[in-house]
């Protein structure tokens, strides 16, 4: 065993995601059997109590089709939205019976973008989780599809994976598809072969990519599960990509799957979320020295370096930042309504705090809220 592989074996919390595909029958309905194989991975993996579980599960909306008679995904956001209110339930049903089984509990913690990039939201969608795991329980999370909308979701569940094992301080993150790792071209076609390990994004520069499966009821593909694995390398968590039969010799360390090395290390909690789950909701166009402060200086974004305003937002939502080009340099949680900002352009804080008061002698956009997207 190499010594990455022996890392990833005596990884102590792991956070687990299994796609849709890899949990339903072609007709989409849950599959009972691939659901208690993977729990009966997840729990022997556990039973020693030195390691910890969360499990990011796709499956809520493909869960709800056959219920609802719909014979395939549907591709408007209020009937994917009724299929999620119906699968959601039989989905955690399916995993609490079937943990129950090794006498594991099992906690729902359902998510959308804004619970994540938000402060405060932040802080709780990490407490609950601690303390599911601090108890004994195993989290089960999943986009809360029920009330997301356009502007607020993940998109998919593979960013969704990496950015909770960011979130939870995991020690290694398990991306199981029904594909066992990363291939240099398309794997049902001969002379291709899997690519074990990935150092960095140019050991994979060459490969073109795929979208989402033939299956028809996810919405992810190798794209989205790539883009996962380097969110969460370059904040310093292994990734391993295999098939969901591999699961089991993937939490061992076994040589399965692509093996992604960790990249960067460990940023600020909610920066990771700020730059890779958030929405804007509109942009702010800054000029060249306010691009300079942001960008080499890791400076707050001050009224006197903003050129334009755009789009129509409030204060605390997410906002681009963006250069005199009109190149996306940054992302941001702003001070204030679009509407308000207009009268502050150029101006000083000081000179804003003696017309409108002193409401007004602060930052549009605060340095500890700020992600430079483009160093």
């Amino acid at each position: 065993m190499t010594v990455a592989r022996q890392q990833v074996a005596q990884a102590r919390r792991i956070v687990v995601k299994i796609g849709s595909s890899s949990l339903t029958t072609a007709s989409g309905g849950l599959d009972a059997d691939r659901v208690d194989a993977l729990v009966d991975v997840l729990a022997k993996a556990r039973s020693g109590g030195e390691k910890e579980i969360v499990l990011v599960s796709s499956g809520a909306i493909a869960a709800g089709l056959a219920p609802l008679g719909l014979r395939r995904r549907p591709k408007d956001l209020a009937r994917q939205q009724a299929a999620a209110s119906v699968g959601q339930g039989l989905l955690v049903a399916r995993y609490t019976a079937s943990f129950a089984r090794y006498g594991v509990r099992v906690g729902q913690v359902l998510l959308t973008t804004d619970d994540t990039s938000r402060r405060a939201h932040y802080r709780n969608a990490y407490r609950t989780l601690d303390q599911l795991l601090a108890m004994g329980a195993l989290p089960v999370v999943n986009e809360n599809d029920t009330v997301a909308t356009d502007e607020i979701r993940f998109g998919d569940n593979d960013r969704l994976a990496a950015l909770v094992a960011h979130l939870v301080r995991a020690d290694l993150l398990v991306l199981l598809s029904d594909v066992d790792g990363l291939y240099d071209g398309d794997p049902s076609k001969p002379g291709t072969s899997r690519i074990d390990e990935v150092r960095s994004q140019a050991d994979i520069a060459h490969v073109q990519i795929g979208s989402a499966g033939k299956a028809g009821v996810g919405t992810g593909g190798m794209v989205t599960k790539v883009e996962a694995a380097r969110i969460a390398a370059a904040a310093g968590i292994p990734v391993v990509l295999t098939s969901a039969s591999q699961a089991a010799d993937a939490l061992a360390g076994r040589a399965t799957g692509t093996h992604f090395h960790r990249t960067g290390r460990r940023s600020a909690d909610r920066l990771l979320w700020l730059a890779h789950a958030s929405t804007p909701q509109g942009a702010l166009v800054l000029d060249d020295g306010a691009v300079r402060a942001v960008v080499e200086g890791h400076k707050s974004l001050l009224p006197a370096g903003i050129a334009a305003v755009e789009g129509e937002f409030a204060a605390g939502d997410p906002v681009e930042l963006r250069d005199p080009q009109g190149r996306a340099i940054a992302r941001g949680l702003v001070n204030f309504d679009a509407k308000e900002i207009p009268q502050l352009l150029g101006r000083s804080t000081r000179d804003l705090a003696k017309e409108l008061g002193p409401g007004y002698e602060r930052e549009v956009v605060h340095r500890d809220d700020l992600v430079v997207l483009h160093p």
